[in-house]
């Protein structure tokens, strides 16, 4: 009787140990995972001001200006007739067109995700694109953009395909 019950008792302790540590890990990976969460909303909250920022300064400082500055230095933009410009140096000069001196656009992101391991992330949403013809007159052009963020070395965020 004595070893049935030392048995028994052994069998209760090692069922609790196991419990104990079954319960451990799922609160850890239950942490583990809200903490994931805050962390993407956080870099979700980052992306989108970065958009913010990056439209202020379309306004303030121009198109050209604004599209080198957020610009990673292996850029690229699809524009016009699915043409690609590459690298922020190129991206700089198509938009040294006089052209786009008088243009405004502005956008919204709809969307945004990033990347498990917070180093790319993606919008997109409408954007309008005003250009003011021979006449003075502003035309508008509505579309959707689809921008592709890097975050960089310094903790910033840049464009690598807009």
């Amino acid at each position: 009787m004595k070893n049935t019950t030392k048995i028994i008792l052994l069998s209760f302790r090692y069922v609790y140990f196991l419990s104990s540590i079954l319960l451990v890990i799922i609160l850890s990976t239950s942490c583990n995972q809200n903490n994931k969460d805050l962390e993407q909303n956080e870099l979700k909250s980052t992306i989108i001001q970065t958009e913010k920022d990056f439209e202020t300064a379309v306004r303030e400082k121009g198109i050209q200006t604004a599209f080198y500055e957020y610009a990673d230095s292996n850029a690229v933009l699809k524009r016009d007739d699915d043409r690609l410009i590459k690298g922020k140096e190129f991206i700089k000069a198509y938009y040294q067109n006089p052209a786009y001196k008088n243009d405004s656009v502005s956008w919204k992101p709809d969307f945004v995700e990033v990347s498990n391991d917070g180093s790319l992330a993606y919008t997109y949403g409408k954007y309008l694109w005003k250009v003011k013809d021979s006449t003075g007159k502003f035309i508008e052009f509505n579309g959707v953009f689809h921008t592709v963020w890097k975050k960089q070395k310094d903790g910033s965020w840049k464009y690598i395909w807009d």
